[in-house]
């Protein structure tokens, strides 16, 4: 799936948006794939890198993988990006979800 993205770069999934609606529902544009997740976290990858959601009773609500949009709703606590500028956490994070 994400091959298809990197090939057309016009897609509307270049776009990247966040959208919350009081702490229940994100909207999320620009979703390459659905890394993993589960009722207390999901991780995303966006056109704008790695999204990580933490939460409780997170659920994903609507998938549209042509458009790049993820709806999650739930009790939202956090919402982070993992890059290069946060090396040391992302190897962190990514340590704990492959454990």
């Amino acid at each position: 799936m994400s091959q298809f993205y990197e090939n057309n770069p016009s897609k509307s999934s270049a776009e990247h948006d966040v959208i919350m609606r009081g702490r229940k529902l994100l909207d999320i544009t620009g979703v390459k794939q659905v890394e993993s997740f589960d009722n207390e976290e999901f991780l995303l990858e966006t056109s704008m890198g790695f999204l990580a959601i933490k939460g409780q009773n997170l659920q994903m609500k609507n998938l549209d993988v042509e458009k790049g949009l993820v709806s999650i709703k739930g009790k939202i606590f956090d919402l982070v990006y993992l890059d290069e500028q946060h090396g040391e956490k992302a190897k962190g994070f990514f340590s704990k979800l492959f454990r």
